[in-house]
């Protein structure tokens, strides 16, 4: 019951804050956290609960942005209707690759994943009739619900709240339900999971299917909000990376592992990039492979494993205390 008053709180409290906050590179940062707390959420349900390491996840963030952009501008149709077709793309396209891997012991998957992602941006950059290559597509300013454009940035901030808000309870839902269950006993031992009746196969398939629709939601999003698209922005290794990191730093396979640790990361990185501009280009990337490392040596297991275990041994000493 706290759980959920805090919870609430919080979401209340991230309401409210336009209400107070005007400037636009704040609001900005807000919504780059929302965006890739959604994300790191996607990575999060195969990568965390399932434990298979995807490297390649930029793939389904991209077809679901790309699907609406070429919709939209190619073919005039509603992003709406992008949004539907970028999904259903990226549902198929995990079930595909997923199929033939989870059938297999080792690490197939990763390399599948980085495979595709590889290959799907060497199409978008040589299809240029369809995807304007490396030139990318530009989304014309026509601003309206319809067209998922807005002239301000507050109609982005609370979209973006509501995705990352939706695909973490749908992270909370999920650890605590059967299927949840499922999927960490396959992480953690996969022989005695299928002994116990568990076809891991399946259930990791699932798994796949429902990451890569929430990344391609979030793919959406992303090109909504920035009007442009091109291979590099989308399909680059390190968008898959950075998923993955926020996951891990935070806590991978917890609910509110990826939302911590992209409120980490997305400031620290967007601060950054004002304060040295263009004279130490890339630098970010090498702060968070820093704080990679020191996570893997102080805190393996992430930032709420870590909290969580404290609170356990405080708590448990009290209780041996007053026990005396």
């Amino acid at each position: 019951m706290k759980r959920w008053v805090w919870s609430l709180f919080i979401l209340a409290l991230l309401s409210a804050l336009p209400l107070v906050v005007e400037t636009q590179f704040y609001l900005h940062i807000f919504i780059l956290t929302f965006l890739y707390a959604s994300f790191a959420n996607s990575w999060n349900l195969i990568g965390g609960y399932a434990g298979q390491l995807s490297l390649g996840h930029a793939a389904f963030f991209g077809i679901g942005a790309y699907a609406c952009a070429i919709g939209s501008v190619k073919f005039g149709i509603s992003p709406f209707i992008g949004l539907a077709i970028g999904v259903i793309i990226a549902v198929l396209v995990s079930a595909a690759i997923g199929y033939p891997c989870f059938r297999l012991r080792g690490p197939f998957y990763t390399l599948s994943t980085i495979a595709f992602a590889e290959v799907v941006r060497l199409l978008t950059l040589y299809w240029r009739d369809l995807t304007e290559g490396a030139v990318g597509i530009l989304i014309p300013f026509r601003p309206g619900v319809a067209n998922l454009i807005f002239s301000g940035k507050v109609p982005y901030y609370y979209i973006g709240l509501a995705m990352m808000a939706l695909s973490t309870f749908l992270c909370y839902h999920v650890e605590r339900s059967r299927f949840g269950y499922y999927l960490v006993a396959v992480r953690e031992d996969e022989d005695a999971a299928e002994a116990c009746g568990i076809r891991s196969a399946r259930y990791k398939l699932y798994a796949a299917m429902i990451s890569a629709a929430i990344a391609a939601v979030c793919g959406v999003f992303y090109v909504q909000y920035m009007l442009f698209i091109d291979p590099e922005g989308v399909f680059n290794l390190n968008v898959s990376i950075q998923a993955a990191l926020m996951a891990i730093i935070g806590g991978a396979g917890t609910w509110l592992g990826p939302v911590i640790g992209a409120a980490l990361l997305i400031p620290l990185g967007e601060f950054l990039r004002g304060w040295l501009g263009g004279a130490a280009r890339g630098l970010h990337m090498a702060f968070y492979g820093i704080v990679l490392i020191v996570v893997v040596m102080v805190i393996p297991q992430g930032i709420v494993v870590t909290v969580k275990n404290l609170l356990k041994t405080k708590a448990t000493r009290k209780v041996e205390e007053e026990r005396r």
